[in-house]
């Protein structure tokens, strides 16, 4: 992935993380293999437990401390009330952007004819 493209992904990532979480509750490294499995290699597992924790301070979600296997107990994200509006508000946000970007998108190939 370009630079562009990964300056871009930070401006959304935390929407995208809130829209995996609106499906399910997850933990971190379960989120970050989502993010894996649907295209968006180049994440770093740092990036989303640091996006984790900032959404967490905001209200954004619940956490719950579940018994783990395999060491400590892990925190499992599960979206609230607020985390739901704030997703809401991204994909007002985002179709928005979209909208306009490929209206631009077209003028540009008009006048390239």
């Amino acid at each position: 992935m370009g630079k562009q493209a990964t300056e871009m992904l930070k401006g959304v990532l935390e929407g995208i993380v809130l829209a995996i979480l609106a499906t399910q509750a997850a933990y971190g490294y379960e989120i970050t293999a989502r993010l894996r499995d649907e295209g968006f290699t180049d994440i770093a597992e740092g990036t989303v437990y640091a996006l984790l924790i900032r959404i967490e301070q905001r209200g954004l979600v619940d956490v719950e401390k579940v018994p783990s296997e395999k060491g400590p107990p892990r925190k499992v994200y599960r979206l609230n009330a607020q985390g739901r509006e704030q997703l809401a508000e991204f994909w007002g946000t985002w179709s928005f952007l979209v909208d306009r970007i490929a209206q631009l998108q077209s003028e540009q190939t008009k006048g390239n004819d």
